[in-house]
C-alpha cells in the first residue's frame, strides 16, 4: 500500500517509510534488547488517543513485556513476522500488528491494514482506523491501569 499524497510529519515519514521485518521469535527476543527504554518512546495504541508525551522507561519496559507475551500467545505461527522497525539494531520506529487483525496477506485486498500499536521516538499522529476491536481497547486500558 502506498503512502498518502501528503506526508507532513516525521511520524508519518517513518510510518510510510521502509521498515524491516522481525521474522523469528528468537530475533524478536534479540530485538527487544536493542530497544532503549529510556529513549523517549511514544506508545500508541492505534485507534486510541494519541499520546501527548513520551512514556517513562518503566512504562516502555512494561509494554514490551506484555506485548511480547500477547504476540507469542496469540500469533499461532512458528515465526513472528508481525513486528517491523526502521532499524533492527537501533530502532526509532516500530510497528506491531495485531495477530487477530492481519487482513489479507500482502495487502492484496487494496485496503490498508493498520498496526495495532506503534512505538516511536517521533510524536505520533492519529492514524484514524475505521475499527478497533473492543478486546484490544480493554487490553490497552488494563495495561496501564485504566
Amino acid at each position: 500500500m502506498n503512502a498518502p499524497q501528503k506526508v507532513t510529519t516525521d511520524f508519518e515519514a517513518k510510518y510510510w517509510g521502509m521498515l524491516f521485518n522481525v521474522l523469528s521469535w528468537e530475533q524478536l527476543t534479540t530485538f527487544w534488547n536493542k530497544v532503549d527504554s529510556s529513549a523517549g518512546w511514544y506508545l500508541y495504541a492505534v485507534g486510541q488517543d494519541v499520546p501527548q508525551s513520551p512514556s517513562s522507561s518503566e512504562e516502555v519496559e512494561h509494554f514490551i513485556h506484555h506485548i511480547d507475551e500477547l504476540l507469542r500467545k496469540e500469533h499461532e505461527e512458528d515465526y513472528c513476522g508481525i513486528v517491523y522497525a526502521d532499524d533492527l539494531e537501533n530502532p526509532s520506529f516500530i510497528k506491531i500488528y495485531d495477530p487477530h487483525n492481519l487482513g489479507v496477506s500482502c495487502g492484496s485486498s487494496g485496503h490498508h491494514i493498520f498496526p495495532g500499536w506503534t512505538m516511536s521516538l517521533q510524536e505520533p499522529v492519529n492514524l484514524k482506523p475505521a475499527v478497533v476491536p473492543g478486546n484490544r481497547k480493554r487490553w490497552w486500558a488494563s495495561l496501564f491501569g485504566g
